[in-house]
């Protein structure tokens, strides 16, 4: 089934320059990189799929968040516990994009606005589980629910059932994780630096020319179309019985899908549009540790 990515975004360029002065090694960048497996420490968040419980477009909320995703844990080392950030607080609140579609650039854009004006950035995972759904879906459980950007979708609390008297709360201080700085990139040569430097970035691609993909180097598509779908670019690497060097892409649709939900796209050919629009985003502040955000299990007090 096609994908609709609408051309339409907030912004396409960057908040400031800090990708142009990025530097290289004076050796140059290395015939392979992947944050998944630096010096044996895996760097990658966990794969998601956007699909489950029911079939959403939000592959553009999906890239845009594993990518950041895996940012955060590059900059806390790695850390003890795995942060998740919301899917469903972007979809309820950006306006940027729906289960219908979205864009490559908007996420990170309204990531930033947020933290500036109101100091708190992206939800965690645990506060709002993705379920799937926007303001326009009609299918399923979305039906007849509430989907609007209010505190019950940013991040909640339930202490027990309705029927003893329990209820949801949205929590007026929760975890979330800032962002500073973000931009559009495009080429080979922009995307290896700002992933060697700063870690793992969204992009668009063809989704036709990887609907079926079981293994191998996408080498081209068989459909000819245009960015369609967006996925996560983590690295690079090189594969000596042909001699391609290829982008290690995570997609959104489980592992089930490719290799554990990675596949082989070769650089440089860009037969599927991977090279053409790309995001990034650097992070601010974030909440890990019980001084910076809790609350107690009602949701009541917060500090």
């Amino acid at each position: 089934m096609k994908r609709k990515l609408p051309k339409k975004a907030l912004f396409r360029g960057n908040l400031t320059n800090s990708h142009d002065i990025l530097e290289i090694p004076e050796t140059g960048l290395p015939q392979s990189y992947n944050w998944c497996n630096v010096n044996g420490t895996n760097f990658c968040t966990r794969t998601r799929n956007q699909h489950i419980p029911q079939y959403c477009g939000s592959c553009w909320a999906h890239g845009a968040i594993s990518a950041l995703g895996d940012r955060l844990k590059i900059a806390r080392k790695g850390a003890w516990p795995d942060i998740d950030l919301s899917v469903q607080h972007l979809l309820n609140c950006g306006n940027v994009g729906t289960c219908y579609g979205g864009s490559v650039d908007g996420p990170y854009q309204w990531m930033q606005t947020i933290s500036q004006s109101t100091g708190s950035g992206i939800a965690y995972e645990s506060q709002n589980p993705y379920l799937a759904c926007s303001s326009d879906s009609s299918d399923s459980i979305c039906k007849g629910q509430d989907w609007s950007c209010n505190a019950l979708n940013v991040a909640r609390a339930c202490d027990t059932f309705p029927s003893n008297g329990g209820k949801c709360v949205g929590l007026s201080a929760y975890p979330n994780a800032t962002v500073v700085d973000y931009g559009s990139i495009s080429g080979v040569a922009a995307m290896q630096k700002e992933i060697f430097n700063r870690g793992p970035i969204s992009c668009g691609i063809d989704g036709g020319a990887i609907t079926d993909y079981t293994g191998g180097i996408v080498t081209d598509s068989d459909e000819q179309g245009g960015v369609d779908h967006v996925i996560s670019v983590v690295g690079w690497g090189y594969d000596s019985a042909s001699s391609k060097q290829y982008w290690l892409v995570r997609n959104n649709w489980g592992e089930s899908w490719g290799y554990m939900g990675f596949a082989h796209v070769e650089v440089g050919k860009n037969a599927v549009h991977i090279e053409e629009q790309c995001s990034w985003a650097v992070l601010g502040s974030w909440t890990d540790s019980p001084n910076q955000s809790h609350c107690n299990e009602a949701g009541t007090k917060c500090s």
